[in-house]
């Protein structure tokens, strides 16, 4: 069954080819291949503010530059996030975008208290979050246990209601050998193709 997937490249750098943009355009063609309809945002082409204050947070207008984002996340039967691991994080563009991104009255119900934030609003959407790293993945996985990653599955994406959600782990990137790049490229293929 076909599905409608939408790509969120979340390095900073715009102005480079990146392993994270490999990754996604490998995906992107598996999932074509496929006859998977496929929309991409890249965060770093997106002029936005950083929000400063929870006022502006549930209250304060969505800058015009993200509507069609929203939109986007809407239109999403699975979303898949790449970006790189910065300072053991996802890097302040992405956390950024996500903030905006993820109001009251869009990511969940809006309202008083804490049963609106219970309506989740973007259930029904599946995941996949893939990270590049320069250190081992098992070493973030087993020795930070993965801190940022479970964060962003739990407290972001699982609180508005997106879930399963799944990973992958690309370790040692600035390091892999032809040969190993070709099979990360191979395996985000097959994943584009399953839309998994």
């Amino acid at each position: 069954m076909n599905k409608r997937i939408l790509l969120i490249q979340g390095h900073p750098d715009a102005a480079h080819q990146h392993l994270c943009v490999a990754l996604e355009q490998a995906y992107r063609e598996g999932a074509l291949q496929q006859g998977h309809q496929v929309r991409r945002i890249h965060i770093a082409a997106l002029d936005f503010p950083l929000l400063t204050s929870q006022e502006e947070w549930e209250h304060g207008p969505l800058p015009a530059s993200l509507h069609t984002a929203q939109d986007d996340i809407v239109w999403a039967e699975h979303l898949v996030f790449f970006f790189p691991l910065w300072l053991g994080d996802m890097p302040a563009l992405v956390k950024g975008f996500l903030e905006q991104i993820a109001r009251p009255g869009f990511a969940f119900a809006a309202g008083e208290g804490q049963m609106a934030m219970r309506k989740k609003a973007l259930s029904g959407r599946s995941a996949r979050i893939i990270i590049t790293m320069g250190m081992p993945g098992f070493v973030y996985r087993w020795y930070f246990l993965a801190h940022s990653l479970k964060s962003m599955k739990r407290n972001i994406l699982g609180f508005v209601g997106i879930g399963p959600v799944r990973d992958t782990i690309v370790g040692l990137a600035g390091k892999l050998s032809a040969d190993q790049a070709q099979r990360w490229l191979a395996r985000m293929a097959a994943l584009g193709r399953a839309a998994a």
